[in-house]
């Protein structure tokens, strides 16, 4: 997968130049060939800043071999475990909207092969979020702060689509022509220093 990632460097380097994006997915449609993302506005890449309105939208890279894994989309642009709340991007008004949680726990320094978030049984990751709106019990699990927390919200938010709590796949973008993709890379599904 190295291999994949240099190829995806080189070619920013070589011929006409190109730009380079990153961001949060929070939609893909593959019928229309479409990407939207939040950009990713920090240098540090362990503490991603989804913060960068308007949204992007790409066309998606017309050959299959210049695509990684197609990208998951969600809401969830920001857990902050400390104030309780969490960011989400609203795709009514295009804007964030900050949402005051209740913690009912909180796991921390949880791998994704632990067993609380990986089934392995089925040799699967276990599914999040989970909406029990019986309960207006919120449970997401951050693989990158490797934090599994279960919450409630206010009644207004616990109606919202299962998405809203789901952090979408970060993707990587090259392109020569502005709103189309020449290359994209899933990050979030390619494990870059892996055999």
């Amino acid at each position: 997968m190295f291999g994949v990632l240099l190829a995806f460097l080189v070619s920013a380097s070589c011929g006409k130049q190109g730009k380079v994006d990153q961001g949060r997915v929070i939609d893909f449609d593959k019928s229309k060939g479409s990407v939207t993302l939040i950009h990713d506005s920090s240098p540090d890449p362990k503490n991603p800043d989804y913060s960068t309105l308007p949204p992007t939208t790409y066309a998606i890279p017309e050959e299959k071999e210049e695509m990684g894994a197609d990208p998951k989309a969600g809401y969830r642009m920001k857990l902050d475990t400390t104030k309780n709340e969490i960011v989400i991007f609203d795709p009514l008004s295009q804007t964030f909207k900050t949402i005051h949680y209740t913690l009912v726990d909180q796991k921390e320094n949880i791998a994704k092969d632990d067993p609380l978030v990986f089934d392995k049984a089925k040799k699967e990751a276990r599914k999040f979020p989970v909406v029990d709106r019986e309960k207006k019990t919120i449970s997401i699990y951050s693989s990158r702060q490797k934090l599994l927390v279960t919450f409630s919200v206010a009644d207004e938010y616990i109606a919202l689509p299962d998405k809203t709590w789901d952090a979408g796949d970060e993707v990587r973008i090259y392109s020569k022509e502005k709103g189309k993709a020449s290359r994209m890379m899933n990050i979030t599904k390619t494990d870059i220093y892996g055999k």
